[in-house]
């Protein structure tokens, strides 16, 4: 797999309840991320994630873009719950091996009454 094809995999696993089998297939031991909500250690996210998925589970998680350069790459995507839809892009950085070793989001509430006809995507 490509790093792009690994960073799409991981957010579907991950986003959809199966955090571990994306942590343990595509994390790497030195792994952190900049979520400002949590420490910034790999257990940290992998708990937070798997509570967010236990509490208010993601119905569906669209991959708009994804764009690669070098180590980096750079999802935009369509993540819907139950009572809400986000944009969210994730920055990956990945090391030789294409493990992840760092993870950076970012995301926004979509207002269905927006004045913006262009739309997130």
């Amino acid at each position: 797999m490509n790093r792009k094809e690994i960073a799409i995999d991981f957010l579907k696993l991950a986003g959809l309840g199966k955090v571990n089998a994306a942590f343990n297939k595509y994390v790497s031991a030195e792994f952190i991320h900049h979520n400002q909500y949590f420490e910034g250690s790999k257990d940290a996210l992998l708990k937070a994630m798997q509570d967010a998925h236990d509490t208010n589970p993601n119905k569906s998680i669209d991959i708009k873009q994804c764009f690669e350069d070098q180590n980096t790459v750079i999802t935009h995507s369509l993540v819907c719950k139950a009572d809400l839809d986000i944009a969210v892009v994730h920055i990956f950085k990945f090391n030789s091996e294409n493990k992840i070793t760092e993870l950076w989001d970012l995301g926004q509430i979509i207002d269905k009454d927006s004045p913006n006809t262009n739309g997130l995507f």
